[in-house]
C-alpha cells in the first residue's frame, strides 16, 4: 500500500518512548502533541477537555482531505481489516494480501547496522560512523522482517534501533562508549 502510517499522541516525548519500548517496539513514527498540549488533536476535534485525546484513525488522501475517520473508545482497538479495505479503496485498488517475498540472506562481516529511517539515534550513528570514515553496511528494519526479527533477538523481544552486528559482536542501541571499545581497532 502507498501510505504513511504517523501516531500522533498528547504524550511527551519520553512516555511515547516507553509504551513503544513496552509493546516491544513499533515500525512507524510516533509524533508528540503535547507542546502546545494537543494542538494537533484539538484542531482534529478529538481533544477531550480532560487533557487526553479520544483514540481516533484519520485517511488522508495526497491532497490533505481527510477521507475517513474512526473515533472510538480509548479501550477499543480499530479494526486492522476495516482500515486495510478503506485504503485500499482510496488507491483505487481491490484489497488483496500478497505473499512475502522469500527472505535475503542478512549481511555478515564488517560493520552492519540495523536502524529505520526515521529513527533519530540512527540518523546520529549514521553521522558518527561517516565522521569517522568507517565502512558500514544498512539494513532497514521496516523494510525487511527477517532483519526484524534479528534484532528481536539479539534484544530481548525489542525492536531497538539502531542495533550493530560488528563482525559478531552485537552492539544495542547507539551507545559510543561501547562502539568505541568495539571499534578501537579501526579508529586508529
Amino acid at each position: 500500500m502507498n501510505a504513511q502510517v504517523l501516531g500522533v499522541s498528547v504524550d511527551h516525548i519520553p512516555c511515547l518512548k516507553a509504551w513503544a519500548d513496552s509493546l516491544g517496539g513499533i515500525h512507524y513514527p510516533l509524533l508528540s502533541d503535547f507542546w502546545p498540549h494537543g494542538a494537533v488533536s484539538q484542531l482534529y476535534g478529538v481533544l477531550r477537555p480532560e487533557g487526553y485525546s479520544e483514540r481516533a484513525i484519520f485517511l488522508i488522501d495526497r491532497e490533505g482531505i481527510i477521507r475517513y475517520i474512526d473515533i472510538h473508545n480509548i479501550d477499543d482497538q480499530p479494526d486492522n481489516e476495516t482500515i486495510k479495505r478503506e485504503l485500499m479503496r482510496l488507491e483505487g485498488s481491490p484489497v488483496q494480501d500478497h505473499r512475502p517475498a522469500p527472505p535475503e540472506a542478512l549481511p555478515k562481516g564488517g560493520i552492519v547496522m540495523y536502524c529505520t529511517k526515521w529513527c533519530p539515534d540512527c540518523r546520529k550513528a549514521r553521522d558518527w560512523l561517516q565522521a569517522r570514515h568507517l565502512e558500514f553496511t544498512e539494513v532497514d528494519i521496516d523494510a525487511n522482517p527477517q532483519a526484524a526479527e534479528q534484532v528481536k533477538q539479539w534484544t530481548g523481544g525489542k525492536r531497538i534501533t539502531p542495533t550493530f552486528d560488528i563482525d559478531g559482536e552485537i552492539v544495542i542501541d547507539f551507545d559510543q562508549r561501547r562502539l568505541e571499545q568495539v571499534l578501537q581497532d579501526r579508529l586508529r
